[in-house]
């Protein structure tokens, strides 16, 4: 008989500790480390020869995504704060043992010009672009509408959705028939907390994003996608995303998951993959949750 793993129990299921790190805050300082499919992820060439661009690549679910591409065969470029270096060189270094080429492209998102460079720099040291996975986020968490300063509504705007449109305007003139767009948006698109006024309403406009671009680009060979995670461990938790007395029940408590527990990166590559691949050929302006059983309808 197959052994075959209860989804309760087949990743962390204890508490976690409370933990506290400047935004955008590092991967391998959090415990325990969210696991991003280092040690478990296996490719099948699903991707061979194929160009990637992932924003936020250098960890949690863009870094699951980026490992997953790399070991399917893809050349992959990666996005991500120069704070959060140490994290994406050891992306790097997990891309290039797979014999894959990786490119590093620090900066910040709320910038229009740098998105423009970044199109520009992958395209060019990539030799070509087809896959464009927008994974980079920001999320702080205020409970009280009177204490969300403008910056900060603005900054949340500016990365999580100008950025998208900033980065498919530059990337459209090099995508070729068959590239493939996928956007990341949330649970919080669908059932938002009141205290991600902002984030949450960065979501919903993903999720208009991403229907509306794949109608605009269908006659180009063009799809586009997005992906809704639920609760998932990242450092965009700890970093201000969640309160830090939500931390150790984070996934099991608030919010709180039919599955029981918080997601792990790892758990969202393959349907990264399924969206860039040819396998999800008849598949265009759909939104894919992850969410542990939390509704998005």
């Amino acid at each position: 008989m197959a052994n075959i793993p209860n989804p309760r129990t087949q990743y962390t299921t204890e508490d976690f500790p409370k933990q506290y790190q400047e935004a955008p805050g590092v991967q391998n300082q959090m415990t325990p480390v969210p696991d991003c499919g280092e040690k478990t992820y296996k490719g099948s060439g699903k991707l061979e020869g194929r160009k990637a661009l992932v924003t936020g690549g250098d960890s949690g679910i863009g870094r699951a995504a980026a490992i997953a591409y790399a070991r399917e065969g893809a050349d992959v470029a990666i996005n991500y704060l120069p704070a959060e270096q140490s994290d994406a060189d050891e992306v790097k270094q997990l891309i290039e043992a797979e014999g894959r080429k990786a490119v590093l492209i620090p900066g910040d998102l709320s910038n229009e010009a740098f998105n423009k460079e970044m199109v520009e720099k992958a395209n060019t040291e990539l030799g070509g672009l087809d896959i464009l996975a927008l994974v980079a986020g920001k999320q702080q968490a205020v409970k009280d509408i009177a204490d969300l300063p403008t910056e900060q509504l603005e900054k949340t705007f500016q990365v999580n959705v100008y950025s998208m449109y900033w980065t498919v305007k530059a990337a459209l003139p090099h995508l070729p028939e068959g590239a493939s767009i996928v956007t990341t948006s949330s649970v919080e698109g669908f059932d938002p907390s009141p205290m991600l006024l902002d984030y949450a309403a960065t979501k919903f406009a993903i999720i208009g994003f991403t229907k509306s671009l794949s109608k605009q680009l269908a006659d180009k060979g063009i799809r586009v996608n997005s992906v809704a995670p639920g609760p998932i461990w990242t450092a965009l938790q700890i970093s201000g995303g969640q309160p830090q007395e939500n931390i150790p029940e984070f996934g099991k408590g608030t919010p709180e998951t039919p599955i029981g527990r918080a997601g792990q990166p790892a758990e969202l590559a393959s349907v990264y993959v399924f969206l860039a691949s040819i396998e999800s050929s008849y598949v265009t302006g759909q939104i894919y949750s992850i969410t542990g059983g939390m509704t998005t309808a």
